[in-house]
């Protein structure tokens, strides 16, 4: 496929991208898109931080939810996926989201199956099993990138849009986990600070890893040998995602156009730079252990661009 729009090469060497540099990774892909596009990014992904936050916010105070308080979160989010399946928004905001679904073609099952997540968050403190957790990412991290593939997927010509000529939860599937997976590794120290964790209970029992040893692992760099094994499991799920969607990847670049074969590639390449610095043997796995500098991500970043216009 050839680059025949020169607006690309210049949007690639954009002099204040460096701005962005520490900015989450799915934006970083995303400021590669035409105006419009973007800004429908932002719009969705704004919506579903909004989800989110909502009940991530609460639970980091570390003072468990009455059950007044999780009836009244429970309505907020049904609220919200009521809105979208009825079409009746109750602010603003919501109003220009559903008019962004309506001109992008976006389907609204991601919010509902993110609200679904929610609400499993607002009367769980973790996840009795990795199945469990599977079923968790369907909402709280497949559904929102799902919409990215659907964004990078469409055909549009100003009048209409033509929708993605694949199954963009399918699509999206292997390199949302594998990006989450690699969230568990990357944020563990702080998200343990803030009183949450995402490993899954079973598979701590099957490493003899208790909620007291990740927090000493997290606060005090304590790293036991069983919390050393747990982090290896993990690691290997990580390379298996991770080599499933470099595949997946491979098999949708060629239905994208160039600017959104670039984001996809950004995405796979950035997730898999912090990855690439998960050191099982003798890591600490401190944020600032595993977090590139914004001059690595640079580096990073001009590679993949050099690589995939070289392709062109």
């Amino acid at each position: 496929m050839e680059i025949s729009n020169p607006a690309f090469l210049d949007f690639t060497r954009q002099p204040d991208f460096k701005k962005i540099l520490t900015n989450p990774i799915l934006d970083i892909a995303a400021r590669f898109w035409e105006d419009d596009r973007y800004e429908a990014f932002r719009i969705c992904y704004r919506s579903m931080r909004v989800i989110d936050d909502l009940v991530d916010e609460r639970k980091s105070t570390g003072i468990p939810l009455s059950d007044d308080e999780i009836a009244r979160y429970e309505k907020t989010l049904d609220e919200w996926a009521e809105a979208l399946q009825n079409r009746y928004p109750k602010d603003a905001f919501q109003r220009q989201l559903l008019e962004t679904i309506d001109k992008f073609g976006i389907p609204a099952w991601p919010w509902i199956r993110l609200v679904k997540a929610m609400r499993y968050d607002l009367t769980h403190t973790g996840f009795p099993s990795l199945l469990r957790f599977f079923r968790y990412c369907e909402g709280a991290a497949i559904a929102p990138a799902s919409i990215f593939m659907h964004l990078c997927g469409i055909r549009s010509d100003g009048d209409s849009v033509e929708p993605p000529p694949f199954d963009i939860r399918k699509a999206a599937r292997p390199l949302a986990l594998y990006s989450y997976f690699v969230h568990i590794v990357r944020d563990f120290q702080k998200d343990q600070t803030d009183g949450l964790n995402y490993f899954a209970d079973d598979l701590m029992s099957r490493h003899q890893v208790t909620a007291e040893d990740l927090r000493e692992a997290a606060t005090e760099g304590h790293i036991t040998p069983s919390v050393r094994s747990l982090f290896g499991e993990y690691h290997r799920i990580m390379k298996y995602y991770g080599d499933l969607a470099r595949r997946t990847v491979d098999n949708v670049l060629p239905h994208l156009l160039p600017r959104y074969q670039l984001s996809l590639e950004l995405i796979y390449n950035l997730y898999h730079q912090i990855f690439e610095r998960i050191d099982i043997a003798g890591g600490s796995f401190t944020t600032s252990e595993l977090n590139p500098s914004p001059e690595e991500i640079q580096d990073r970043i001009d590679r993949v661009i050099a690589a995939v216009l070289s392709e062109k």
